[in-house]
């Protein structure tokens, strides 16, 4: 199931959201798979440090994070991956793994790549290995209130 948490953070924004019900999945590359969707359409969700504060990104599971980019579009000097303890710790609610793009629920910001914005719809973690939710871009920008769009992916080697 989607947490309670997160429908009604989308049913309060008034957002048009698909629950798709999938295969157990713990990578954005599977759900590409599972679910026969182009890889580029399915967003993956990191939680990173950047200089000390924690931060929700978001990049096609067809892409790696640029570090070096991202430092630049938030402005900090260091961008490091957490362990999933501190996660767990700080992410209520929610599967690790699972964790949706929706900073505002933690009161984290929110850097989504912009290469995502080139599709009508994507799909995103839903907060459960079994749970995503399809979601226009258009509606993912008014959902996010600390959301900055940059340019911060690569292609994968």
């Amino acid at each position: 199931m989607i947490p309670k948490k997160i429908i009604k953070f989308l049913e309060k924004a008034k957002i048009k959201y698909e629950p798709i019900k999938h295969r157990t999945v713990y990578t954005a590359y599977d759900k590409s798979q599972t679910l026969k969707v182009p890889e580029k359409i399915v967003g993956k969700t990191l939680i990173l440090r950047t200089n000390g504060k924690l931060a929700v990104v978001l990049i096609s599971a067809s892409k790696n994070l640029d570090i070096n980019k991202l430092k630049k579009i938030a402005k900090v000097k260091k961008v490091e991956f957490i362990s999933e303890k501190l996660i767990k710790n700080k992410i209520k609610g929610v599967k690790v793994g699972a964790i949706p793009p929706f900073g505002n629920l933690w009161k984290l910001p929110t850097f989504i790549d912009r290469t995502l914005f080139n599709q009508l719809k994507i799909i995103v973690n839903g907060g459960d290995y079994n749970w995503s939710i399809r979601i226009s871009t258009a509606s993912l920008k008014k959902l996010i209130s600390n959301l900055v769009i940059g340019s911060f992916s690569k292609a994968k080697k």
